[in-house]
This record gives structure tokens, C-alpha cells and sequence, in this order.
């Protein structure tokens, strides 16, 4: 486990567990992550990650990581393997082995024949559309099933046939016994098992009935002996029903459910269910496609686990909506990659220039540092040639008032080299500028010219010495700020189609060994990461924009 605490700011829950300790009502501390293996983890589920494991840790407690496998259907190990591996990435190790709810499956079993020998569960046989009128409304108190007054004996009987698999799909259903009158509908007697038969990816074929996610959860943090259950607010209503389970079975751990906010991002969506609809639309390349929320998709991009996590820490822990603009997160990330990617210069839109008075032998170059406040990174040379590259968005025939750039008699500084004057364009057929004829000033390296300013400083490359690159220049997905809030509209309205832009561009030669997930800031421009998987040291450079210089998005 990470080191640095991560939930070091005061917030309601750490309030809890201190009095917890101060009163001897808990001698240690033990939360759990519990993710449902049926997607890729996202920003949402780190900012949980960084709560759980983040408390364990400043109270010297444990975390459990414990995979809430009880909807076979929707659930693979590709998805459990990416959990695992986005926890670790994050920074934090879970307490001893990865934890299943099927682990408990037995155990869920022999309780539900308890609250049956009780009277407190029965099996029912109204059907989905039965069950949702007899249900009530919040307004209207439910009614009971006919099945509710079956006998003991007849529900034993009925729940084993269940297990034995006599009864097809959906035509039985195990209920608790509470209250159709209740006002919280969760307490409208809710099924706790029902027939399913899917292969699980971990106990195959052997079950065909399988607990609910209410019924399942309290129990494992009770057999873990979780003393605080950390959930969103949307869990809030559940509570008493996490209560009424534990608080009627033979079981001696009572953990505490305490919710908070779930983290709402601008720009971005974090439901499942429409993540996966944009991987199955092919709208993005997969989970791990730098555009998304996920853990992984921020990886792939360059985000980095110190930016999330502090991410984590800024954003804190409330009761009360959490809704954060996505350049907060963005602002953790340039802030990290500030002081952490080496410098150098790459040229994304290149615009060909002839240096009319390069001297091969004569002409000297510079070793220049990765970075000014990090002498340790180290430096290298930046050569100069007689054709170099430069962005074409440094060069204008009719400039605007104020421009510092490259203009026809104008002069800018080349970043780590001479002074260099534009004296003449080239230009094509159709009259677009394709070339540039400039001379140095032989008298400015490292130095400034006499009699005259200039202001402006560009970045460069020497076409001899640079590298091709497939440069990904990648924005938000989403042009407004919540693309799902209007429940008429197709969230992918709002898809930003200028998300990814992919350019054939030029770097430094120092990239050129850089290993996959290396970060640079190229100057000028922006935090880039090379890529995870597709970047191929010393043959393929693909380079993948984390996040631009400057937040484009901000409001003027």
C-alpha cells in the first residue's frame, strides 16, 4: 500500500471512525472495495478505491477487495483482472487474497434457510408483472402474495427444489417477510434469490439460483467483519434493509453502512451501462480508449496515480451533491506531469524552413536540460540544421496586432538557438505557404541581439535529426458539460467529434528509446504519454496527448 496518505483531509466519515477508536467500539479499522466484475473500473469507483484503501491505511486498519459476483450473466475475468490491475496501478494492495461474494455462496445459502425457518423468507411464484402491482406505489402501501402465508415446511421444500433446479428461469423467486405496508419500498418484502441459469466464471454450472446484491452485500461485510461499509447516497434507502438482514441472523459482526456522494463529472458519464454502449457502438476504441473515464482509459491517456489520487483528496467526501467540472481533474494532472515529464520539443503541424545561412561546421548547436528545475534529469544536445520544422501556426502573412510569432521581416527567438528572420515565403500552386526562407543571427546564441527585442520564442526541430510520430491529440468525448441530464436525448447527441485527431508529426530523437507510458511535455504545447500498448521503442513512436498546456475549455 501506497505510503502517502490519501484521505488526510477531515471529513464526516474519518469524524466517524475516530470517535469508533476513541470510544474502544472498534480496535481496528476494516473497509472493502467491492466492485461488480461486469465493466472496466471508472474516475467514479477511484475517487471509492482512494476512500477505502486510503482510510485503512491512515488508521493503520486492512481493505478488502471483494468482487460482488452474483449477476453471472453480465460478468467475465477480463473485467476482474482490469479491477485488480487498476487498484494496483492506483497505488494500494488489498489485505490478503482477492475475496468473492461466490466464496460465500454456501454460507448465503444456509441464511436464507435460516430467515425461512424463522418466517421471515418465502418463495414466491407471482410473476415480474404480478409482483410489480402488488408492490404498491410510494404513495399506495403494497399487498401480500398468496404465497407469503405458505408454511415453513412448504417454503424449505420449495427453496431446495429451487437449488435443485426443478423450477424454470423467473418462475420462482425467495422473498424476506418485512413490510408491504412500508414506506421504503426496499422493505416491500425484496426478493433475495432467484433462478438463473448462467455460467458463473467461477462456480461454472454448479448454482442455479443466485443471491441479490442487498441480501449478498451485508452478509460478506459481516463474514469479512467490515466495520465501516462505505456506499454512495443511492444505497441510502437500502440501509435499513442491510440492518433488517443481519439484525435476524445467527451472525455476531454487525458492520455500519455510511453513504456519500458519488462523483458526478462534467463531460463525462460513469454509467456502465453507457460506457459499454459506447464501446459496443464502436464510438470509442474500447474501455481502455483514452477518451474514457475509466482507470484504464486515464492510464492509457497519461494520467498518472498521483494526480488521481490528489484528485481524490481536493474533491473530498460529502453528503452533498458532488458534481466537479472535469478541468479540476485535468488541473491535478498538469500540476503532477509539471514537475515529473522531462521537456522537449516536438512540432505537431510541421511548416518547412530553409535556413538560408546555415554553415555546416560553423553553425553551432546547444545542449539543452529536460528540465529547469530538475538538473538531475540530465540534458542533450539540440541540434540545428539547414531545414528545420516549425508550426505552421507560428507563421502568419497578415499577423494580428500584438503577434509575437514569425511574420515576412519579422524575427523570432528559436527556443535553445539563434534569432532567425523570415525573409521570404515559397508558396504552391494554389498559393498556400509551404516553405519559409530564414536567416540566423550567427551573433545570438545564448545571447540577445544588439539594438533591437524580440520577443517571441517558437519551438523547432532540425527535419535531419527528427523523428516521424503518430501524434493522438485527444479532447473531452462530450461537447457539454452532463450529455445525459435530458433523458429525451440520445446521450451520443452530444458526442464531440473532434474528440481525437490523429497527425503525422515530428519529435526530438531523444523519444526515440522512450518505453511505453512515458511522459514528456512537449513545449508550447502540451503533456503528452507515449503510447501504452501500440508504441514501439526504437521503430514506432505514438504519442498520446494527456492534457493540453492550458485548459482550452475554460470559460473566458
Amino acid at each position: 500500500m501506497s505510503n502517502t496518505p490519501q484521505s488526510s483531509a477531515s471529513n464526516f466519515i474519518r469524524s466517524i471512525i475516530e470517535v469508533d477508536i476513541a470510544s474502544g467500539k472498534h480496535a481496528n479499522i476494516i473497509t472493502r472495495f467491492p466492485p461488480e466484475p461486469n465493466g472496466y473500473l471508472h474516475i467514479g469507483h477511484a475517487k471509492s478505491i482512494c476512500l477505502n484503501f486510503g482510510l485503512a491505511q491512515d488508521y493503520q486498519g486492512r481493505c478488502n477487495l471483494r468482487f460482488d459476483d452474483t449477476n453471472p450473466e453480465k460478468e467475465s475475468q477480463e473485467y476482474a483482472r482490469s479491477i485488480q490491475d487498476d487498484v494496483h496501478w492506483l497505488g494500494f494492495q488489498w489485505d490478503g487474497e482477492v475475496r468473492w461474494a461466490s466464496d460465500y455462496f454456501e454460507q448465503l445459502y444456509r441464511f436464507a434457510i435460516e430467515l425461512i425457518e424463522k418466517g421471515l423468507a418465502y418463495v414466491d411464484d407471482l410473476t415480474p408483472e404480478q409482483m410489480r402491482e402488488y408492490r404498491g406505489t410510494l404513495t399506495q402501501a403494497g399487498k401480500s402474495s398468496p404465497s407469503r402465508e405458505l408454511s415453513v415446511i412448504e417454503n424449505l421444500d420449495l427453496f431446495a427444489r429451487m437449488r435443485a433446479g426443478e423450477f424454470a428461469d423467473g418462475s420462482r423467486v425467495l422473498r424476506a417477510k418485512i413490510d408491504m405496508a412500508s414506506s421504503n419500498m426496499n422493505l416491500r418484502d425484496p426478493v433475495i434469490y432467484r433462478i438463473r441459469r448462467a455460467h458463473h466464471i467461477r462456480t461454472g454450472d454448479a448454482w442455479c439460483i443466485y443471491p441479490m446484491y442487498d441480501y449478498t452485500h451485508c452478509i460478506s461485510d459481516a463474514l469479512e467483519g467490515i466495520t465501516h461499509s462505505l456506499c454512495t447516497l443511492e444505497f441510502e434507502d437500502h440501509r435499513p434493509l442491510y440492518d433488517w438482514v443481519l439484525d435476524n441472523l445467527s451472525i455476531d459482526c454487525h458492520p455500519r453502512q455510511y453513504e456519500f456522494s458519488r462523483l458526478e463529472l462534467h463531460y463525462t458519464i460513469t454509467s456502465k451501462r453507457k460506457l459499454l454502449q459506447l464501446v459496443n457502438d464502436k464510438h470509442v476504441s474500447g474501455w481502455d480508449d483514452p477518451r474514457m473515464p475509466t482507470v484504464s482509459g486515464m492510464r492509457r491517456r497519461g494520467y498518472t496515480p498521483d494526480s488521481i489520487r490528489e484528485f481524490a483528496k481536493r474533491i473530498g467526501v460529502s453528503k452533498s451533491n458532488n458534481t466537479v467540472d472535469v478541468g479540476v481533474l485535468e488541473g491535478c494532472v498538469r500540476e503532477d506531469l509539471e514537475m515529473k515529464a522531462p521537456r522537449v520539443m516536438a512540432v505537431v503541424n510541421p511548416l518547412k524552413v530553409v535556413v538560408t545561412n546555415f554553415i555546416e561546421g560553423q553553425t553551432v548547436s546547444r545542449m539543452a536540460s529536460y528540465h529547469p528545475q530538475h538538473p538531475e534529469f540530465g540534458e542533450r544536445l539540440v541540434p540545428l540544421g539547414k531545414e528545420i520544422w516549425i508550426e505552421a501556426d507560428d507563421f502568419s502573412e497578415n499577423p494580428p496586432v500584438g503577434w509575437q510569432r514569425l511574420a515576412i521581416g519579422g524575427e523570432v527567438r528559436l527556443r535553445y538557438s539563434y534569432v532567425l528572420r523570415c525573409d521570404y515565403v515559397v508558396k504552391d500552386a494554389l498559393g498556400k505557404v509551404v516553405e519559409l526562407r530564414c536567416s540566423i543571427d550567427q551573433d545570438t546564441l545564448g545571447k540577445n541581439p544588439i539594438g533591437r527585442k524580440v520577443k517571441g520564442v517558437i519551438h523547432w526541430l532540425a527535419i535531419e535529426h527528427a523523428l516521424p510520430a503518430e501524434i493522438r491529440l485527444y479532447d473531452r468525448l462530450f461537447t457539454v458539460p452532463e450529455p445525459d441530464v435530458d433523458k429525451d436525448v440520445d446521450f451520443c447527441t452530444y458526442l464531440n467529434q473532434q474528440s481525437l485527431q490523429v497527425v503525422d508529426g515530428w519529435v526530438e530523437a531523444a523519444v526515440s528509446e522512450a518505453a511505453p507510458e512515458t511522459h514528456y511535455q512537449f513545449e508550447r504545447i502540451g503533456y503528452f504519454c507515449t503510447d501504452r500498448y501500440e508504441h514501439q521503442p526504437g521503430k514506432k513512436i505514438i504519442l498520446n496527448r494527456t492534457v493540453a498546456l492550458k485548459d482550452s475549455w475554460a470559460k473566458e
